[in-house]
């Protein structure tokens, strides 16, 4: 009679332990890493990007939608240092990515921005533009200063990096006192860029990647590296943001080689992850 009992006392334990190994081999495994899901409801982001990144970012998105079809982006496009003062001031936002380092460490000094989610994306260069029918025999921004050139465009000095960029060489260049009378201002460096096109400006300094886009005009010089800061563009994630994880996975997306591919295509420099 005992032996019947312990046969069944045997089976109840061997059930059980057959029972516990089979649900700790289905559950997740706390070595094996877990791949970041889609949200299963969807998402909207806004995300506030300096206007040199506009149609880049356009060409980007269908790509991220079909990867990520549940996390809709809306863009926020303007001037760093305008997007910087509406974040600044509470304005939604669930991303924040800049033409300069500038407007971003302002943000992070407030602690308006997650420190862990900044990256530099991208680079670009500064350069000299001239209508594409222009006459103007100028191949040095020192040249600036000669009588022949009139209206010189560039971008707000405290507000739009190109702008400051600009600023820089100017001064490094010992140009910034005999241009002050020749040097009109936008809010945008493609309002900058527009000032040319349209004949409004007999030059301008933008982004090599924004004279890219345009056939109505022509790169006369290129700054050098010497003459300015590294021109480099930082993303983060906004603190205040609701949805911080999709954020993430969206700056995430950015770095992969499809859409490095992609910002390479419209002439930006990418910084490896």
């Amino acid at each position: 009679m005992s032996s019947i009992k312990d046969r069944r006392f045997l089976l109840r334990v061997c059930g059980g332990l057959a029972i516990a190994l089979f649900a700790a081999g289905c559950g997740p495994s706390a070595s094996t890493p877990q791949r970041s899901e889609t949200p299963a409801q969807p998402v909207e982001l806004t995300v506030s990007a300096a206007a040199s990144l506009q149609d880049v970012l356009e060409a980007i998105t269908p790509q991220f939608h079909a990867a990520y079809p549940t996390i809709k982006i809306s863009y926020n496009f303007g001037a760093s240092g305008a997007l910087q003062q509406q974040i600044e001031q509470g304005a939604p936002a669930d991303i924040f990515f800049s033409a300069a380092a500038k407007q971003m460490d302002a943000l992070a000094e407030k602690g308006l921005v997650l420190k862990d989610s900044r990256q530099n994306l991208l680079t670009n260069s500064l350069v000299l533009i001239a209508p594409a029918q222009s006459q103007l025999a100028v191949t040095d921004i020192a040249q600036l200063k000669d009588a022949e050139v009139g209206v010189v465009a560039v971008g707000e000095f405290r507000s739009v990096p190109a702008g400051q960029y600009a600023e820089q060489v100017f001064t490094k260049l010992n140009l910034l006192e005999a241009l002050q009378s020749k040097l009109v201002f936008s809010n945008s460096v493609r309002g900058v860029l527009a000032a040319v096109e349209s004949g409004n400006a007999d030059v301008g300094m933008v982004y090599a990647t924004d004279a890219t886009l345009s056939e109505r005009v022509k790169v006369l010089a290129t700054a050098t590296a010497a003459t300015h800061q590294p021109i480099v563009y930082p993303i983060a994630v906004v603190s205040n943001s609701p949805n911080p994880d999709a954020a993430k996975t969206l700056i995430a997306f950015l770095q992969t080689p499809a859409a490095q591919n992609k910002f390479k295509e419209f002439g930006f420099g990418v910084v490896a992850p």
